[in-house]
């Protein structure tokens, strides 16, 4: 879950949700060992609220670590996601 700053990339938090939830989203069939990656918006702009939450689907914890090391993940984070994140939480777990 992200909180984004209310600027970035000369865009206003609304713009950078959306470009978040398109990059992200199109990682989708592109990675292997991602079996899906969904990206969630708030409408709810609660003070206790996040901005995005990604929800990615794995068949392993391999998986998940290939993904974290996959070049277009990590592609994204730099030129995307750590240039409009403030705040970020996490969390990995197994069904």
């Amino acid at each position: 879950m992200w909180r984004l700053k209310n600027e970035a990339l000369g865009s206003d938090k609304a713009h950078n949700v959306q470009l978040l939830k398109v990059e992200l989203e199109a990682l989708n069939g592109k990675i292997p060992g991602l079996i899906a990656l969904e990206v969630g918006t708030d409408f709810s702009k609660s003070d206790s609220s996040a901005d995005v939450v990604l929800c990615a689907t794995f068949n392993s914890r391999e998986d998940l670590n290939s993904y974290i090391e996959h070049p277009l993940h990590k592609a994204i984070g730099a030129s995307l996601v750590r240039k409009v994140v403030e705040e970020r939480r996490m969390i990995d777990y197994t069904i």
